[in-house]
């Protein structure tokens, strides 16, 4: 089964760090992605950019498109893995493993995916 694995933090935190305090981190989360890819399990990794570089899209009679994230929060979606996994227990501990290569106190969140195929039923 698939599960994304949502990465959130402290936008202000994460990008308070030096270039080495970022590259250090990267390089423990690079040999997690390793051993994950080498067993065939890692799909799409995406860093993304700070939430200031976001556009929202609110649906409606008439789409409004705002700056930015709409909710306020301490911690922002900074990033997401898809991996590979047997079962739930398996992406938690993929989770704890990604978080303690991590040098900050944010979240992983583990959720389930259910492909969308257009023009098919599977899913």
């Amino acid at each position: 089964m698939l599960y994304a694995i949502f990465c959130y933090d402290s936008e202000e935190v994460v990008a308070a760090w030096t270039k080495e305090q970022d590259d250090a981190v990267l390089a423990k989360l690079h040999v997690v992605q390793d051993r994950l890819a080498a067993a065939g399990r890692l799909g799409p990794v995406a860093r993304l950019m700070p939430t200031t570089a976001a556009t929202t899209v609110r649906k409606g009679k008439d789409a409004i498109v705002i700056d930015g994230p709409f909710a306020e929060t301490k911690e922002q979606l900074l990033g997401f893995y898809i991996v590979d996994c047997a079962s739930l227990e398996q992406a938690i501990e993929t989770a704890k493993e990604l978080g303690a290569a991590s040098n900050s106190a944010g979240a992983f969140e583990v959720r389930p995916l259910r492909l969308f195929r257009p023009g098919s039923l599977a899913t």
